[in-house]
């Protein structure tokens, strides 16, 4: 039986950057402290099966020493202050996976003739928040009162998504890498990214947050979009004291976009109790209570005491209402919001016409089946 020259030390790392303990891992590999130990080699098979259960690149096994795994744009994720380190296997294979798709749109964009979309990198922060704001809505058609009138949080965010996709962006909104449902993305880790291109930009929301949340986090990386940026983000409406000048701008940008003052300071009651101003306000402009908690401050409805107090309150409840969640539902519409209507599309016509080989097709799109691609073809010429 031929053994694999795997490095024990790479073992043991990949391990740990999948956040496993070799119990978790004791069961499918019984033998695994003796390998980590060098003690005994793995088989070629039972390596790459370990490969694939910690999620690392079989090669990687075989390094004489660890890998330095870096975000390939910025990284504006926070811990009170503090950067994050050391990205999990799950966030670097969707930031993989998004970039593989990027390219591939690229491409076909170019081969397609497209221009080059004017909005991208059109403002910068020496602009203000409330003007370019106010651009995004023009273009976008997505105003309050479009808010006001849809029927739920995913109604709005629907609304929001789509009006992106008809103006050239495109929108991946997930709470798992790939189709795998194992693999569940955490927000506490992020929330989103902007993958700025002119000619195909990306945003990819972290799926496993609420809507409410989700609104502001595709508002925060549109705007990154708008400044042309790159970026990972944990963004929160918080005020801006502790991040970089590009968070803050985006996070302005977002907040006015999603509840602009002036409409703001006609919906407030004076003499309205807190706790209904909070509910009232978040159903109004579909978003979370954080967002409107920001808001209020701004417009002194808030003392800064009192919103400190009603920030903290909310962050806690937030915390213990967390729940991973699922996705279930309709397989090829889970599909088509995970890589998005514009993305799909073209890879299905693409593929169709010959363009595109099919595996690329179903590695991209997250598929497995010939009949499944056929089926999610006939389900996109339904999606308006």
């Amino acid at each position: 039986m031929i053994r694999a020259p795997v490095n024990p030390a790479l073992l043991t790392w990949s391990r740990e950057r999948a956040g496993l303990t070799r119990e978790d891992l004791v069961r499918r590999f019984p033998r695994l402290s003796e390998w980590e130990a060098g003690a005994r080699l793995p088989t070629f098979r039972q390596a790459d099966d370990f490969a694939s259960r910690v999620h690392v690149p079989f090669g990687y096994l075989f390094l004489s020493e660890p890998p330095i795994e870096k975000i390939p744009f910025p990284d504006y994720r926070t811990i009170a202050g503090t950067r994050v380190a050391n990205p999990s296997p799950d966030l670097l294979d969707v930031i993989r996976d998004c970039l593989d798709r990027q390219s591939w749109y690229r491409n076909y964009a170019r081969m397609d003739e497209q221009e080059a979309l004017s909005f991208v990198a059109s403002a910068s922060r020496v602009d203000s928040p409330v003007q370019v704001a106010s651009q995004m809505r023009d273009l976008l058609g997505f105003g309050v009162d479009a808010r006001r009138s849809s029927a739920s949080w995913e109604e709005s965010f629907r609304m929001f998504r789509n009006a992106l996709d008809g103006i050239g962006v495109l929108v991946m909104v997930s709470g798992i890498v790939a189709s795998n449902t194992n693999r569940r993305l955490k927000p506490k880790e992020f929330r989103g990214f902007a993958l700025s291109d002119p000619l195909a930009p990306l945003v990819f929301v972290n799926g496993a947050d609420s809507k409410a949340t989700q609104m502001f986090t595709l508002a925060h990386e549109l705007a990154h979009v708008w400044l042309g940026s790159s970026a990972l983000s944990d963004c929160e409406a918080t005020p801006p004291t502790g991040l970089r000048s590009d968070e803050v701008w985006c996070n302005a940008v977002a907040a006015e976009f999603l509840v602009p003052l002036v409409v703001l300071q006609d919906e407030v009651r004076d003499s309205e109790s807190f706790h209904n101003a909070l509910q009232r306000l978040s159903r109004t402009f579909k978003v979370s209570r954080l967002v409107i908690l920001r808001r209020l401050l701004d417009v002194d409805w808030l003392s800064r005491a009192e919103f400190e107090l009603a920030w903290e309150e909310e962050i806690k409840s937030l915390r213990s209402l967390a729940k991973s969640g699922g996705e279930g539902g309709n397989f090829y519409r889970t599909t088509l919001t995970r890589v998005g209507n514009r993305f799909a599309k073209a890879l299905v016509v693409s593929t169709l016409e010959g363009q595109t080989l099919y595996r690329d097709a179903y590695r991209m799109l997250g598929i497995r089946r010939g009949s499944s691609f056929d089926e999610l073809a006939r389900q996109i010429t339904s999606v308006s």
